[in-house]
């Protein structure tokens, strides 16, 4: 089953959706995809993964890593399915990284790998768009890289775990604007969804709702305004955004 939030109508709901992306309303009627806003699926934390794949840390320049990257991104971060995230001024480049997210289903702290399928909710798609200039000498995605408002498309909905049979062997697929940029699987983590959350909730406890983005394969370019960016990961979904300028952005998110 597949689970989203969205917005209709200023309210905010809680809803099923079918294959068709139209949306299932607690009142039993039925909205097309386009006629609600789409919200991010969860507001926990995110926390996640630099060069978890190691040809993309090899197209960045640096090494693989040989202990987990991670950094925390805030829910004011989040942009849901159609929405709009936006390239400052004066940057020389910023790129879309398809990731597959992992939602934490309940309270982790100190789980084994062997175990750790039993804490996992589902599944959703995430977009973690980077700007590049201002990467520091080693891979230290600081805020200006990372954590922009509207900087992390996340979505569309929440896959049920018991629905994706091998989650360690999805195929991953980004276009821009039609054309096919990046292309890679899960199955070349560096670390893998078990081991992750063996090593976070080992010093840290996972509550629910958090999610955990697991990282990109190589094939990342510069995005510019007016880009339609469509993530896709196999038997999760697709996931599609829209760039747009710094002006346009702030004008229409002030309307």
């Amino acid at each position: 089953m597949k689970h989203a939030r969205i917005k209709f109508n200023n309210q905010i709901y809680a809803v099923t959706v079918n294959e068709d992306l139209s949306v299932n309303m607690p009142d039993g009627s039925i909205l097309k995809e386009k006629e609600v806003q789409w919200l991010s699926p969860s507001e926990g934390n995110m926390f996640a993964l630099g060069l978890n794949f190691a040809d993309h840390a090899t197209e960045l320049a640096f090494a693989a890593p040989t202990e987990p990257l991670v950094f925390i991104k805030s829910k004011g971060s989040y942009i849901g399915h159609n929405g709009h995230s936006w390239r400052p001024d004066n940057i020389h480049y910023m790129h879309y990284e398809c990731e597959l997210a992992v939602v934490i289903g309940k309270t982790a702290k100190n789980v084994s790998k062997e175990n750790a399928w039993e804490y996992v909710r589902g599944f959703t798609l995430c977009n973690d768009y980077a700007i590049r200039d201002y990467l520091e000498n080693y891979y230290r995605p600081n805020l200006r890289v990372k954590n922009r408002d509207s900087m992390t498309a996340v979505g569309p909905f929440i896959v049920d775990t018991q629905d994706v049979q091998d989650p360690m062997n999805l195929s991953m697929k980004t276009w821009v604007n039609g054309e096919l940029r990046q292309s890679g699987n899960t199955k070349d983590m560096i670390f893998d969804v078990p081991y992750l959350i063996e090593y976070l909730s080992g010093f840290m406890t996972l509550q629910e709702g958090d999610m955990i983005a697991t990282g990109c394969p190589k094939g990342t370019s510069d995005v510019v305004a007016g880009d339609e960016i469509i993530i896709e990961i196999e038997h999760i979904g697709k996931l599609r955004n829209y760039m747009l300028s710094e002006h346009e952005y702030f004008e229409h998110r002030n309307k």
